[in-house]
């Protein structure tokens, strides 16, 4: 399971969700499903935006998370 650690790098750099859409022209809804984990699909061009206004790369937002067999 990919989880998406956008709210970590917004806190690191004291900036809102709602800045990170102003500032990315991503809409507050998607921006928010992203940060909840929620999101089905992310363009490679809003990760591409994200990355550029926060300064890091695809690997700063997500990682890869086993998920436990069962």
């Amino acid at each position: 399971m990919i989880k998406f650690k956008v709210k970590v790098m917004l806190a690191m750099r004291d900036m809102t969700q709602k800045e990170l859409a102003e500032r990315t022209g991503i809409r507050p809804p998607t921006v928010s499903a992203i940060c909840t984990g929620a999101i089905k699909h992310l363009p490679v061009e809003a990760l591409d935006k994200i990355c550029e206004v926060l300064d890091c790369q695809p690997a700063d937002l997500m990682e890869y998370v086993k998920e436990p067999v069962q």
